[in-house]
């Protein structure tokens, strides 16, 4: 946003008013109306670093693939950009395979952890590099970089060099190289990564506003959950070469289909217990000092003597009243300020760790005594963890 200066001893004289987008944040439609991934699979040797995928992305989508490392997702999106070759499957883009085309020929927009920006170029010179490798005209090029410029707030910069430049305002020089093209996808590969707590929650917001104003379609790299689920319409959930579960941050979040998603959507406490009995209301699960009454997510019916996987978020782990007993007793090992709570990892005498927050000074070596509500207790077959 450009500086409107402030008003002189010797009289008011208005600045310049604060950049807005320009028109090309109205543009209706992404250009692109489906793609579909089709048992895509890439493999190195006897590894399997990619089992056949198979996903339709729709235009104006922001699709998130999210996961640890190594669980596959940067190769999924180097056999989606061509930079590695498909092993198996095939790639349609509205209908046309183009899994067979080098990267250049695809007109995917590409945006890198590293930015890879050209140092001796100025912001200006790094946007419209793309455009002037395919020979576009002088004026459209002018007339493109401007805009994009205008949409990602570095009109001012457009003269400095990227070393003269935050974090921020390179990866801003970055998408803004990526989306000059006006390509039908934009492939992003972790790119808040390199930059600090701060400029991360900031960058977030940026890449989703420019996604919904220039209409773009988007995959994006991420193993931060919490980022996806800002970002994402969709969430991919791969998990060492296979997809774990896809749909919307509601559906992951609130109903996460097997304990690793359930890691990765914040239910940091994983108990592995013994279902006692089980019901249409639910399964009492038993074991490690424990006795709940969860809710059963499973493929089939649960019957005693089935080994589950309990998973619980920290923020429904509570201590118990004061002089009352809660569920578990606990010894406190580390407690991390958060502001408003602290967030406390805790031993039980069975020697599992439990992770819960509060609102009350806990110190460490501090006795416990924890509740764990039942009805936010979600309870997975064993073999799901595998």
């Amino acid at each position: 946003m450009t500086p409107i200066p402030s008003a002189s001893k010797s009289g008011s004289v208005p600045g310049p008013p604060p950049e807005q987008p320009s028109a090309v944040a109205e543009r209706p439609a992404s250009q692109l109306r489906e793609l579909r991934l089709e048992g895509v699979s890439r493999a190195y040797g006897a590894h399997i670093a990619l089992h056949p995928l198979d996903l339709t992305l729709h235009g104006g989508e922001f699709v998130a693939l999210l996961g640890p490392s190594g669980c596959g997702k940067t190769t999924a999106l180097n056999c989606l950009s061509g930079l590695l070759p498909l092993t198996g499957g095939q790639i349609l883009l509205d209908g046309q395979r183009i899994d067979t085309l080098p990267p250049e020929k695809r007109g995917f927009g590409m945006v890198f952890q590293n930015y890879a920006l050209f140092p001796h170029m100025s912001v200006r010179a790094n946007v419209a590099f793309g455009l002037k490798m395919r020979k576009v005209g002088k004026a459209e090029i002018d007339r493109r970089v401007d805009e994009v410029l205008r949409l990602v707030r570095l009109s001012a910069q457009a003269g400095k060099h990227p070393g003269q430049l935050s974090g921020g305002q390179q990866q801003r020089v970055a998408i803004a190289r990526a989306i000059v093209l006006e390509p039908p996808l934009v492939l992003m590969d972790e790119p808040l990564s390199n930059l600090d707590a701060a400029l991360r929650l900031e960058m977030r917001t940026e890449i989703r506003r420019i996604h919904q104003q220039f209409g773009l379609t988007t995959l994006y790299v991420t193993h931060d959950q919490e980022e996806a689920l800002s970002l994402a319409d969709r969430l991919v959930v791969l998990h060492e070469g296979r997809v774990s579960q896809v749909g919307t941050p509601a559906d992951l979040y609130e109903h996460p289909a097997n304990p690793h998603v359930a890691g990765f959507m914040g239910y940091r406490n994983l108990l592995r217990l013994e279902v006692a009995s089980a019901d249409a209301a639910g399964a009492l699960v038993r074991g490690r000092g424990l006795a709940l009454h969860g809710t059963p997510v499973a493929d089939r019916p649960l019957v005693a003597g089935d080994k589950v996987v309990v998973a619980i978020r920290p923020e429904d782990i509570h201590l118990a009243q004061h002089d009352g007993r809660g569920d578990v007793e606990a010894v406190a090992e580390i407690v991390e300020y958060h502001g408003r709570q602290f967030h406390v990892e805790a031993l039980t005498r069975e020697g599992d760790r439990i992770h819960f927050t509060t609102t009350a000074s806990v110190r460490p070596h501090d006795a416990l005594s924890v509740t764990i509500p039942a009805e936010r207790a979600l309870v997975f077959l064993q073999e799901a963890a595998a």
